[in-house]
């Protein structure tokens, strides 16, 4: 995305182990050499007697790189003491100062322009660069760079919620260029930003499209729409009576879930291995030793067994798509419904018509409970739901074909967040070789356009240094 760069001429010891060494002619400082630094205890409490005014938060400070007036700031109230205290101005780098993951500490992001009311909230702190040390946009690049912001990671205290002290903030080490190198520095990542994040927006928009052209493919496959072995609309058809389907080919019938399934309430063998249900990807094998939430089964005889080849869907969420094919004999929760296909039906098909939309909008209605979103649909209900059933050949026809289909988009999609996902790693340690003087970019920043490019929103969960 950018030209090749090469190394500085000399280097010295930055006398930092983070840092490493640094070009010769570099200084390097702690923040507080450097910035001033102020900790809000602003909150989002309104009180009697104390100027209104509007808070820049975490969650601002953490999803954009810029903050600025497009931001729909809280409003809350403050004492004249912590107006004047945080009130923010151009030019000040806000960073997270706690999370509930260490990893989301030290995000920074730079005030661009905001309206004469903001202050900085609570949980960030408000750092302000001495302008004869340190630009912001440099300091905004540094605070990114892994070297750096490893500092702040390692500083943090905490069990359940981890936090930075003032000292910890006010210690970090910083690569100090002279000015004018800050500023092409600043300026080369800036237009570097900007492309990344056009590339990605357009990898996203891929997504989006691809996703959509999966799911309509699919509902057009499962209802009718196409006969999949032609790719064109079926010769006939005829009213389905129902609105959420409408006409289905002349040929397929609509049959109630109690010709089509048989429930199955086996107690299960403790051998057998836990299956799950996925609003993503449906029935699984859970992994307990991979899976970041490790659990221990108390009493297996609880579990419920289900067939390879079952549908089994979860009562609470089948609304939600919470539903699937067993790929193996397990299983499965007490919460969960097993349905044995009838012989002649192919659960492969079925699988993908309760995915659909119009499909989980008849299960919502047939649904029960005292809350809407506790609603169950229990067995004696789905199995009372009208479902559209093609001959048996068709539904393996279509399941291939959807299959087939979901796969090759699937591969695409990978494919593209793993291009994605590359942009962002490539933006990461540029970021961290530059401000460290890895890479020397003054030349290449004198041959930068005079037209800035635009700064997009940054979602630091995606792009920012781990």
């Amino acid at each position: 995305m950018v030209e090749r760069l090469g190394p500085y001429l000399a280097y010295k010891p930055s006398g930092s182990d983070w840092l490493g060494d640094v070009p010769a002619h570099w200084k390097v400082r702690r923040l507080r050499n450097v910035a001033d630094m102020r900790v809000s205890n602003v909150d989002k409490h309104t009180r009697d007697g104390e100027q209104a005014v509007r808070l820049c938060n975490y969650v601002d400070v953490y999803k954009h790189e810029s903050i600025g007036r497009e931001i729909d700031y809280v409003a809350a109230t403050a004492t004249a003491d912590e107006v004047e205290r945080f009130k923010l101005a151009t030019g000040d780098v806000l960073i997270t100062k706690d999370s509930e993951d260490w990893t989301d500490i030290g995000v920074p992001a730079t005030v661009e322009d905001v309206p004469n009311d903001v202050l900085c909230g609570y949980h960030l702190a408000m750092l302000r660069p001495h302008s004869d040390h340190m630009q912001s946009r440099f300091l905004l690049r540094a605070l990114q760079a892994r070297a750096v912001a490893s500092q702040f990671h390692v500083r943090a205290n905490g069990v359940t919620r981890y936090g930075l002290s003032h000292n910890a903030i006010k210690s970090i080490w910083l690569p100090v260029p002279p000015l004018s190198e800050q500023s092409a520095i600043a300026r080369f990542l800036d237009r570097t930003n900007g492309r990344v994040e056009r590339y990605v927006r357009a990898k996203e928009k891929l997504i989006t499209f691809f996703e959509e052209q999966k799911r309509t493919f699919a509902k057009q496959a499962v209802t009718g729409q196409i006969d999949v072995r032609t790719r064109q609309p079926y010769p006939a058809y005829k009213a389905s009576g129902f609105g959420w389907l409408g006409d289905m080919p002349e040929h397929w019938q609509m049959i109630r879930n109690a010709r089509l399934f048989a429930q199955r309430n086996e107690i299960g063998r403790p051998e057998l291995p836990i299956l799950e249900v996925s609003l993503r990807s449906g029935v699984r094998v859970r992994d307990f030793e991979g899976s970041s939430r490790k659990q221990v089964m108390s009493d297996r005889s609880l579990y419920k067994r289900a067939a390879k080849g079952d549908v089994a869907y979860n009562m609470m969420r089948m609304w939600q798509g919470a539903v699937g094919v067993a790929p193996t004999d397990g299983l499965v929760s007490p919460a969960y419904v097993v349905a044995k296909p009838m012989p002649g039906i192919d659960s492969r098909y079925f699988d993908h018509l309760f995915h659909t939309r119009a499909y989980m909008t008849e299960v919502d209605k047939y649904s029960r409970g005292i809350v809407k979103d506790r609603n169950r649909l229990y067995w004696e209900d789905f199995k009372q739901m009208p479902t559209p059933c093609p001959p048996p050949e068709e539904q393996a026809a279509i399941a291939a074909a959807v299959d087939g289909q979901t796969a090759t988009t699937s591969a695409c999609i990978r494919n593209m967040r793993s291009q994605i996902s590359l942009a962002h790693e490539y933006r990461t340690r540029l970021v961290a070789d530059l401000v460290t003087g890895k890479l020397d970019v003054r030349e290449a920043a004198t041959r930068l356009s005079s037209e800035p490019d635009t700064l997009g929103a940054v979602d630091h969960r995606e792009g920012a240094v781990p």
